[in-house]
Parts: C-alpha cells; sequence; structure tokens
C-alpha cells in the first residue's frame, strides 16, 4: 500500500505517545516519584477514575499501562455501548484470565455518561478483580459516579498542559518525520505559535487538531505557518501581539486590573476588545470567576454566583448571545465592594502547612466513633457550640504549633465589614468569659442526650 493510499489518520492520533518517556506533561504522575510510574515499576494497577479537561492524556496512559503490564486492553465508550457490551467483555476477560492467566484492563471513556444501571453492572467484577477498571470522566467523579464503584477506585487528577509544555508539543509534531509534520520541512512564526497554543487552551489534541490544518494550508503555500495563515485555517482572528509577543497577557491584564480598580467602562472596554479578537470566551469566563474570589470575596459573596451563573449562560447560549452575560458579570465585579483577604489568608495558611508538613489535628476536635479512640483521648473536652447560649465556644482547633495564628482578616468593606464586626464580637465575648469564670464542662454521656443535629457526644 502506498502512503497516498493509506488510511487518513488524524496527527493527534498519530502522535499519540507509545510510551512514558514520550508523554508530555502530568509530570506529577510521571515523574521519578509519580503515582503511575511507580504503579508501573511495581506491576500492580489498581482500578483508576481519570479526571482531567480533554486532551491532556487520559486515553494515552490508559493505553500505555496496559502495554506496561502486558494486560489485555478494551476500549469502552460510555457514549456508545450498553449493558450487553459489558457482558460480552466480562466474559471474554474471564477466558483470557483462566486460559493464559492474562488481565483485562477496561477504559470507559465518559464513564460520567454512564447511568446506574450501567454503572452497576461493572460493579461486582470490578471487585472481583476480574476487570481492572480506568474510566476517564472531565466531571467531577464525586457527583457522576456512584458511591460503590467510586470506593474501590482511586481516583487521579490530570491537569491541563501548560503554554511550556504546548509549546514542546508543537516542536515535536513539527519536527517528527515518522508520524508529524516534520516531512514537510515546515516552518512557523512565533506569533502564528502563541495564537495555536492559546486557542489549545491546554488542551494538546485541540492544538495538534489546529496544527494540522495550518500545516495543510502552508504546505500549498511556501511551507512557513504564519499568523494570518492560523486565523483562515481556525477561522479566529488572533489578538493583535507585538513584537515581544505580549500583548494578549497586557489586555487580560488591563481587564483584570480595571475590575480591580473599580472601573466599569474600563473593563467593559478590555472584555470587548478581546472578544473581538477572537479570545475564548470560556477563557475570559474563567478568569472573571477566578476574579470574582480573588479581588472580591467575601466583601460581596454575590459575585461569585453571579460569575458561575454568566459563565453556564454562555455555556448554553454560546456568541454572540451569551457574551452578554459575561458584560454583566464583569460590571458586576468592576462595581462591587473589593477585598483580597481570602487570597491572602490562603497563601498565608498555605505557607504555614509548607513549613511544617502534616501536624496532628488536637484531640479535642478528633472524631471518636469507638472506645479505643475515646481511651486515646479523642474528643476529650470537646464542646457543642450549639449548647451555648451564644452559639460560640472557645477551644482550639488549630495544631499545637500553629495556636492563635489568624488566616482570614476581613477588611472594613461591604459584606466583610459585617463579618469583621462579628468576629471581632465574639472575640470580645470569649475573651471576657474567660477573665471572669472557668469555662462550663462539656455534656457527659450519661447526662442530657444530645439534639439529633448533634450526632453523638462528637459530631465530626
Amino acid at each position: 500500500m502506498t502512503a497516498a493510499s493509506q488510511p487518513y489518520r488524524p496527527l493527534a492520533e498519530r502522535m499519540r505517545p507509545r510510551t512514558l518517556g514520550e508523554v508530555i506533561g502530568q509530570r506529577h504522575l510521571l515523574g521519578e516519584d509519580g503515582l503511575i510510574s511507580k504503579l508501573l515499576t511495581r506491576g500492580f494497577i489498581p482500578s483508576m477514575i481519570f479526571w482531567g479537561p480533554p486532551g491532556v492524556g487520559k486515553t494515552t496512559l490508559a493505553k500505555i499501562i496496559a502495554a506496561g503490564t502486558g494486560a489485555h486492553f478494551v476500549f469502552f465508550s460510555a457514549v456508545l455501548s450498553g449493558v450487553k457490551e459489558i457482558r460480552d467483555i466480562v466474559a471474554q476477560a474471564g477466558e483470557l484470565r483462566d486460559s493464559l492467566g492474562r488481565n483485562t484492563i477496561l477504559f470507559v471513556d465518559e464513564i460520567h455518561r454512564f447511568n446506574k444501571s450501567q454503572q452497576d453492572a461493572f460493579l461486582p467484577h470490578v471487585e472481583s478483580g476480574l476487570l481492572t477498571l480506568i474510566g476517564a470522566t472531565t466531571e467531577n467523579p464525586s457527583f457522576q459516579i456512584i458511591a460503590p464503584l467510586l470506593s474501590r477506585c482511586r481516583v487521579v487528577v490530570l491537569e491541563p498542559l501548560s503554554e511550556e509544555e504546548l509549546r514542546r508539543l508543537l516542536a515535536v509534531a513539527l519536527s517528527d518525520r515518522e508520524r508529524g509534520l516534520g516531512e514537510g520541512g515546515l516552518a512557523i512564526d512565533d506569533d502564528a505559535a502563541r495564537h495555536l497554543i492559546a486557542i489549545a487552551d491546554g488542551d494538546g489534541r485541540r492544538l495538534l487538531n489546529s496544527l494540522e490544518i495550518a500545516g495543510e494550508l502552508a504546505m500549498a503555500s511556501g511551507g512557513r505557518i504564519d499568523l494570518a495563515l492560523v486565523e483562515e485555517a481556525l477561522q479566529r482572528h488572533s489578538l493583535r501581539y507585538d513584537m515581544a509577543g505580549e500583548e494578549h497577557y497586557n489586555l487580560i491584564s488591563a481587564l483584570h486590573k480595571s475590575m480591580r480598580d473599580s472601573d466599569p467602562d474600563g473593563a467593559l472596554y478590555w472584555l470587548c476588545r478581546m472578544l473581538a479578537s477572537g479570545e475564548d470566551p470560556l477563557y475570559l469566563a474563567r478568569r472573571i470567576v477566578r476574579f470574582a474570589s480573588e479581588d472580591i470575596g467575601n466583601s460581596d459573596p454575590q459575585a461569585l454566583q453571579l460569575t458561575l451563573a454568566a459563565t453556564a449562560a454562555y455555556q448554553q447560549l454560546g456568541s454572540p448571545e451569551g457574551e452578554l452575560a459575561l458584560i454583566q458579570a464583569v460590571l458586576y465585579c468592576a462595581t462591587a465592594p473589593k477585598s483580597n483577604a481570602c487570597y491572602t489568608a490562603q497563601s498565608r495558611v498555605m505557607k504555614d502547612i509548607r513549613a511544617t508538613g502534616s501536624l496532628p489535628v488536637p484531640l479535642a476536635i478528633r472524631n471518636a466513633p469507638t472506645r479505643l479512640m475515646k481511651e486515646l483521648g479523642y474528643g476529650k473536652g470537646y464542646r457543642y457550640a450549639h449548647d451555648d447560649r451564644e452559639g460560640i465556644v472557645s477551644q482550639q482547633h488549630l495544631p499545637d504549633e500553629l495556636a492563635g495564628r489568624r488566616y482570614y482578616e476581613p477588611t472594613g468593606r461591604g459584606y466583610e465589614a459585617v463579618i469583621a464586626d462579628r468576629l471581632q464580637k465574639w472575640r470580645r465575648i470569649l475573651a471576657q468569659r474567660g477573665k471572669n469564670k472557668p469555662a462550663p464542662a462539656p455534656l457527659s454521656e450519661d447526662s442530657t442526650p444530645p439534639s439529633p443535629s448533634q450526632g453523638g457526644p462528637n459530631p465530626p
């Protein structure tokens, strides 16, 4: 069969990594101390759920794991297949195990689309070990996978590819003469590469699909991929980049800082400028949602709800109708009271966590469901806040080494002023109690029984 008569395979499929060494990205899983690397070294593969956005290697990793362990690999689409196909796979897996001693890895793409009965059909065979299940999902498994199945699987989180990783993938695809576009001798301009990477938004498959279209056009017109050709290939205009390639980041910075500085007109201009330039509206939506927590936080808790609603509205309506929801969200954020107290609280607590490691939970606030735990002091001295006349008690919640730390310091702006006043009031009450009288003893197990909401003498 000649090259010209060979069946067409998309670039993204041809470039699919065959070994862990070829995989770009997911270093937290594939590095020397990564989970997948360790499991392959040991030859032990548990059932897993790969959770991550599209185009980050979920299917690829499952195939590499199967090849690395010598297992029979079965690809199963939750969209196209049902319970009957599951029965056939189970029968085949039993035959392979009994006759050849070979394990079966069942890869279920888009497992979140399975209904409960379909997921139930897997359960006994995953539990028995006949099937090693690797499910792939872009949705939170906690909400989409039934609890019995989820409890038997290890959830593995895959991350979007970084800009640097996408750039490496682009370079490999252009230079690979066997599976990529290397035979075409293509060259790519920096601004064209930046636009392809920005449009890909962490999705390696999207990057390769876009590159393939641009490459086909370039081969017919001199072999150079420039920005105009990429825009033609994708039917999406690029933001104007300056010579240093910074303009995309300048524009998003201008939007963010206009909102932070409470300038609705500036924020509206930069949002519309980016939309008109072909920026992905969902990229903008994610940045606006982040802003609602980073720069507004609890000074106006409604901001997060509104930005999430705007994102959902755009996903339902698309462009151009859905863009108005993003405009509404930006104007709301620009005119809301501002606070970075949530952001700075996270920075402070993460700094302490990195410095101190896994500090133990104070005994008083540990759960004590067994007699042994109670004998060891778990829950001893715990005080139930709802039994207090003010609904507040003084007891230590941070580890001993961090006792007294204050991470969250609300501002006096917007609703955070209410929070700040409330915290000050509580602290005054607790301080006065400490001066005037000893704290009341906690209820004993043989005294007044706990209320139903309390959940026992030591509610978690």
